[in-house]
């Protein structure tokens, strides 16, 4: 199986600055993903021609699962993270991460009933300040969604905007995740042109067996957003069990 994850940046160019979604949708085409996190979705804005981009990635791609989650509201419209997925999705309920008067932020979470079993999904777009990113992290422990659907196989996903990777030795190693984009050198996502930071990141638990995760490295994806999009290719199951 196959998961995206993608900062589409409300489908405007890293360098350039123009509004096309339709390379963005030219990017996820390319990868073909079974599971797409995305972020920065928008929805109704003057900046995006008033597009409803939840409902255009989910007519374009047809995938039997759907979520948008809302994350910052402007007026009539706003953006936040979409989950789509050609597996039916269960359990599915948002965690708001917003933090004293900090930016509002929000987590995904869906039980994806793949061929191989169900997985615990989240997806993510975390603060810009490192504490506030570890409080984040520490709430969303906590939460019952998460802590009822623990024994699943585990995945989570995002923009961590985590610049010195701070949060694998803390609240994800107690919990006893493992991270899976490493080395650091290897995974600079930001900006795309030129990338500098790894903020791109996915963190598993549990039976989950990754055959290969990696950054989209082409000249599209370099003009498409600001971030480059990670892609996973994993089982549920050992080989000899598929």
């Amino acid at each position: 199986m196959r998961l995206m994850s993608y900062n589409i940046q409300k489908g405007y160019g890293g360098r350039d600055q123009r509004y096309n979604l339709q390379r963005t949708i030219d990017v996820i085409e390319h990868e073909n993903p079974d599971i797409i996190c995305l972020q920065e979705v928008d929805h109704n804005m003057n900046r995006t021609r008033f597009h409803n981009q939840p409902t255009i990635f989910k007519e374009h791609f047809g995938y039997a699962g759907y979520d948008f989650q809302w994350n910052h509201k402007i007026k009539t419209g706003g953006y936040g993270n979409l989950i789509l997925s050609r597996f039916p999705l269960r359990v599915v309920e948002h965690v708001c991460l917003k933090l004293n008067h900090r930016k509002k932020r929000g987590a995904q979470v869906a039980v994806v009933v793949t061929p191989e079993g169900p997985l615990l999904l989240i997806g993510w777009h975390l603060g810009l300040a490192e504490k506030q990113r570890h409080a984040q992290v520490e709430h969303f422990f906590q939460q019952a969604v998460y802590q009822d659907n623990a024994q699943l196989p585990t995945i989570i996903v995002g923009d961590y905007n985590d610049w010195r990777d701070t949060l694998a030795r803390g609240p994800f190693e107690r919990q006893g995740f493992r991270q899976i984009t490493k080395p650091i050198r290897k995974f600079r996502s930001f900006p795309a042109y030129l990338p500098m930071g790894a903020l791109d990141k996915a963190f598993v638990k549990g039976k989950l067996y990754v055959n290969e995760a990696r950054l989209v490295k082409r000249k599209l994806t370099k003009a498409a957003s600001d971030h480059l999009p990670l892609v996973i290719d994993f089982h549920l199951k050992k080989f000899d069990e598929v």
